[in-house]
């Protein structure tokens, strides 16, 4: 139920269509079923979902791969990241009201036509962004922004980016554009003048990555953000000349064999508003470019998860919802 005045809390639990998953496994666990959301709590909104992000965390949760990191409730709904509109609000929020268009990270759920943010990791959508474009921001930008602040990379820093086509490497390099690193991205050649369109000097991955870096960054590189998850973490470390300039979000595992930070996954709410607002200004003086690599209906989460999980991505895959 909504709540026109936005000044209290809905009444209410609320029975809302999701798509989720009850055990582990491939695509074909995730099914259409309903959840019963209760009124949002102290510090929460509730929000009407118009798009959905989908994120490399997305199938490797279903998988089961990373329980050890996030494990889940059954039945479980995906999605940490959503744009849509406050339908109603929590005790002790002020801040929004019902009406309001708005983007940022959740704690699951999103996959479905309602779910509870906390107030305080949410940002209000720009009239001129489109529903699938502000929910293809929050993880990236967030991720973007934390591991940018993890490395310690600095204007005039050089650094090297594994994985710079995807969701995050788009935002991330925009976010380094305007701070003054230069990078050096890793990609297919296909994606090539993508890159150079966001202020990156591109290399292809593969054998002979090494020399290609060297000749790229004669001075070298002075720090290094994996992105992609494929095993380049001891060559990162040799570039970089240490595992302490080496930052990974796709490779925990290798992460405690190399011994390379790790930081991944959900958004923490640190970094939610900084990293947004920072995202939403580059937006608003037209230096912020967010492609959409696909843009399908929440029905079609388990063709979108598929698409994911086989990577090569340019830009983010979003889920419209209504």
């Amino acid at each position: 139920m909504s709540n026109p005045s936005g000044t209290a809390a809905g009444t209410g639990t609320l029975s809302t269509k999701a798509i989720g998953f009850t055990e582990y496994g491939g695509v074909d666990v995730l099914r259409p079923i309903s959840v019963e959301l209760p009124p949002p709590g102290p510090g929460q909104v509730r929000i009407a979902v118009r798009a959905v992000g989908v994120n490399p965390l997305d199938h490797k949760v279903r998988s089961g791969a990373l329980t050890a990191l996030f494990p889940v409730t059954f039945p479980a709904v995906l999605g940490y990241e959503v744009a849509g509109v406050v339908e109603s609000v929590g005790a002790g929020v002020s801040e929004w009201r019902a009406g309001d268009e708005v983007l940022g990270a959740v704690h699951g759920g999103g996959y479905a036509e309602h779910v509870l943010a906390e107030a305080d990791r949410l940002v209000r959508k720009p009239a001129a962004l489109g529903w699938a474009q502000a929910a293809a921001v929050p993880v990236a930008a967030e991720t973007s922004w934390r591991s940018l602040d993890l490395l310690g990379v600095e204007s005039g820093h050089t650094l090297l980016v594994h994985g710079a086509a995807g969701g995050v490497g788009t935002v991330l390099l925009q976010f380094a554009r305007a701070r003054g690193i230069r990078v050096i991205g890793t990609a297919s050649e296909a994606n090539h003048a993508y890159l150079r369109e966001l202020g990156a000097v591109p290399v292809v991955y593969g054998e002979g990555l090494a020399e290609r870096v060297r000749a790229a960054a004669p001075g070298g590189v002075d720090r290094v953000l994996d992105a992609v998850g494929s095993g380049v973490l001891p060559l990162s470390v040799e570039l970089a000349g240490g595992a302490e300039r080496v930052l990974t979000i796709a490779d925990w595992q290798g992460a405690e064999q190399h011994g390379v930070r790790f930081t991944g996954g959900e958004a923490t709410a640190t970094y939610d508003r900084p990293a947004l607002n920072g995202a939403i200004e580059l937006f608003e003086a037209g230096d912020l470019t967010l492609p959409l690599h696909r843009v399908r209906p929440l029905a079609e989460a388990a063709e979108a998860q598929a698409e994911s999980a086989r990577g090569h991505l340019r830009g983010k895959i979003v889920l419209m919802v209504s």
